[in-house]
């Protein structure tokens, strides 16, 4: 993990806090007061950034790169609970509650965190109680999501998990259709989604395989799949 001065303006992306939308809108004032309480740190691809257990009073925002967020359960098993991008930031509860964290976090590629104190930024939050709940909504966000996670991995199965992911993956990146065809570039490798979808590496590649015998899609290497029937995929939902 390397390590550097986030207060300054030129630190590699200037100010962290303008990729997070809560936080874009400061007075310039403000923002350097918070900045003036973070450090800048690089990790390397595999490195964790915490583990459960562990006891961080800060906020951590990701300015480059991709975190997992996951959990390991009693028998071992992982199982990844988001994948963080550029302006996604982890540990807001520290803001309200002190507490432990509860979920462990590790750097998919090399990745660039600004780590802020959370008594600052619960100093602006006194001065800008918007601020707080937009923390609030963002909360109850990941809880929804969290709740829509259990009841894929609880109800649906492997098929059904893997269609959704797709369709969404489509809607979110907004894919248009070339030819009535969607061409998707998989954002983390296929072990990394097999986690994701409560599954293991083995039955997602066998499953994908089925798709492409009943004509629903096409794999090309190891990260592109092409839709070529997404009703069919809707179908399977």
């Amino acid at each position: 993990m390397e390590k550097c001065n986030c207060s300054s303006h030129d630190c590699s992306h200037g100010y962290c806090i303008d990729k997070v939308p809560i936080f874009v809108d400061l007075p310039f004032e403000i923002k350097q007061s918070i900045m003036g309480s973070s450090n800048h740190k690089i990790y390397n691809k595999g490195e964790i950034i915490f583990n459960s257990g562990d006891y961080f009073d800060y906020l951590f925002i990701v300015i480059k790169g991709r975190v997992k967020l996951s959990k390991i359960s009693a028998m071992g098993k992982e199982q990844i609970l988001k994948i963080l991008e550029v302006g996604d930031f982890m540990g807001e509860l520290s803001l309200f509650k002190n507490t432990v964290l509860t979920n462990s976090a590790e750097a998919l590629e090399k990745t660039e965190i600004c780590v802020i104190r959370s008594e600052k930024v619960r100093e602006i939050i006194m001065q800008r109680p918007e601020i707080a709940l937009k923390f609030l909504e963002k909360y109850a966000e990941r809880i929804k999501h969290s709740e829509e996670l259990i009841e894929q991995i609880g109800l649906r199965d492997v098929e059904q998990r893997i269609a959704n992911y797709l369709i969404a993956e489509v809607e979110k990146n907004n894919i248009k259709s070339r030819n009535n065809k969607y061409v998707i570039n998989l954002p983390v490798t296929k072990s990394v989604l097999s986690s994701m979808l409560g599954t293991t590496k083995e039955t997602l590649s066998r499953k994908l395989s089925l798709l492409q015998d009943e004509g629903l899609l096409l794999m090309e290497g190891q990260r592109k799949i092409i839709i070529t029937d997404i009703e069919g995929l809707r179908d399977i939902q």
